[in-house]
């Protein structure tokens, strides 16, 4: 969109669009004063205008915008974007810059303004159909497809060329720990801007296992190649974590309270940001056990895809397995900024849970199962989550060992949770706990999946888990993951997604914004009712 500027050298001159009146009044000393406009056909939540002059100009000033970069002096171009807190507009308003300077030189002067379309230019990839599927109630196929684009859309510094996530940008690039080491990569923790290491590591160990259990499903969605992806995004950045040698650890960049302090994007917030690393005299073993486990499920997965990279995290793993074996304590005692976020309640579940791991890992060295024996727990499971791995424990300690006792526990966390044992919502969604109940439900569902797999109640199991994953999918009356269906969230707390695209500012505004985020998170699963 353009509109039209018009000049006399020394005159003041409002600027209107071209299809409309030019109104001229007197001026002097070769300065001016003028208006920009543009009539809003859709709502904007940032903006950027692009102003040309036919001579040079300085001294340039706005009203209610900002000028990006220096306005002092002469130059023929000018980039003008929305002061904080000023760049939401509706549709049919008329959006105005106004706009005063100094013809450099005198003379006449004619200018044109565009104002950028912010839209991110984002597609939502075709769904994908897998034969014989056509009969399922809904597109598993496009929800795992969508999910993977969640976690794209959840990476930490320099993105590559094939990046689908139109709306992100390289960000975090002066992540590093406190001897210079690289930490960029990773994914942010949720809505925030956060790298908290144990709830990744867990994120990529439960993705990893999906992969390994149910390959078949992934290769028949042609999603393979993209969970490959996905996951060495994060395992790459484990690898930079870990120094043998020093036998330190980190495990988390950013200060949470820092983070949840402010509201902008990754690519827009402040780079100086800390590292927190766990260390012999400073345990976490907790979080130290769910990296040794992504790590060896990943050396798992990249087996036959890459051989070389399985073999580095394989190594990796047993390092940090060994360490976190010989160092026992809760890391948020020994990281405090983590402790108001992801306070770990038990670590014998991780201990057990990074065994187990690495016992399959290691193609059964008993060194591992032995450690495992020790550290596990015979009890029903509250949940399965970044903090209690007891339902993942039942479940690969019974693949290993088909023990009846270890059965009787996955049949016991099944039935705690269902009913009377259990509340559920009205349309038969298991209710744990308030806060983000939905991440409880699936993840139990996926427990559920496994469990069936493993020939634990197949058909009674897998209907459990099927009522749980149609519940967010759409039972409920509508789409609880982004993207999918016909009537999904479009407002999800999350940072990245609500801020409008560079250079537009972002604040707390895009935070209060009542209207669509302006980025479709595709494939986020919001908490849930």
């Amino acid at each position: 969109m353009k509109s039209l500027l018009l000049w006399t050298g020394m005159v003041v001159v409002t600027m209107v669009m071209a299809e409309q009146t030019t109104k001229m009044t007197g001026g002097g000393s070769g300065s001016f004063n003028g208006q920009f406009c543009f009539h809003l056909e859709n709502d904007v939540n940032g903006y950027e205008v692009k102003l040309h002059f036919s001579h040079p100009v300085s001294g340039a000033r706005v009203i209610e915008s900002q000028i990006v970069g220096d306005s002092s002096s002469c130059s023929d171009t000018y980039l003008v974007i929305n002061k904080p807190y000023q760049g939401k507009k509706t549709a049919g308003q008329d959006l105005c810059i106004r706009f005063s300077g100094q013809v450099c030189g005198g003379g006449t002067v004619t200018g044109t303004g565009t104002l950028v379309d912010m839209d991110d230019g984002e597609v939502k990839p075709r769904a994908p159909h897998v034969s014989g599927a056509q009969s399922m109630k809904y597109n598993y196929a496009e929800v795992m497809q969508l999910s993977l684009m969640f976690y794209e859309a959840q990476r930490s510094g320099k993105l590559p060329a094939d990046n689908r996530i139109p709306w992100r940008g390289d960000s975090g690039m002066q992540d590093k720990g406190a001897g210079g080491e690289d930490l960029t990569g990773g994914w942010y923790d949720a809505g925030d801007n956060v790298k908290f290491n144990f709830p990744m590591a867990f994120s990529t160990t439960i993705m990893c296992y999906s992969g390994l259990e149910f390959a078949e499903a992934w290769q028949k969605s042609g999603q393979m190649d993209q969970l490959y992806s996905q996951l060495r995004w994060p395992l790459e950045y484990f690898l930079k974590c870990w120094n043998n040698a020093d036998q330190e650890l980190y495990v988390q960049v950013g200060s949470g309270g820092a983070d949840h302090g402010s509201w902008t994007s990754p690519e827009r917030m402040d780079p100086d940001r800390p590292a927190y690393k766990i260390t012999a005299s400073k345990p976490g073993s907790d979080v130290a056990m769910e990296t040794a486990a992504a790590m060896a499920c990943g050396s798992l997965l990249f087996k036959t895809k890459d051989a070389h990279f399985s073999s580095a995290l394989l190594t990796n793993a047993k390092q940090i397995y060994s360490f976190a074996k010989a160092h026992q304590g809760f890391y948020s005692t020994s990281v405090s900024d983590a402790a108001a976020y992801y306070r770990s309640q038990n670590y014998t579940d991780e201990n057990n849970w990074g065994a187990l791991w690495m016992y399959w890992a290691t193609n059964h060295q008993q060194q591992y199962m032995d450690d495992a024996n020790v550290r596990y727990i015979h009890e029903p499971a509250w949940g399965f989550s970044w903090d209690e791995k007891i339902a993942g424990n039942h479940l690969l300690m019974y693949k290993f060992t088909q023990d009846n006792a270890v059965k009787a526990d996955i049949e016991s966390t099944m039935t705690l949770w269902s009913k009377p044992a259990m509340s559920y919502s009205p349309k038969c969604m298991a209710f744990r706990l308030e806060w983000g109940p939905l991440r409880y439900s699936a993840n139990t569902a996926f427990f559920a999946l496994v469990a069936a797999k493993y020939g634990l109640h197949d058909a009674s199991y897998r209907q459990w888990a099927m009522c749980q994953i149609n519940y967010a999918l759409g039972d409920a009356g509508h789409s609880y993951v982004i993207g999918f269906g016909k009537n999904y969230p479009v407002r999800p707390h999350h940072r990245a997604s609500s801020c409008p695209m560079l250079p537009a500012p972002c604040g707390w505004e895009a935070q209060q914004n009542p209207g669509p985020n302006p980025h479709v998170l595709y494939g986020a699963l919001v908490g849930g009712p």
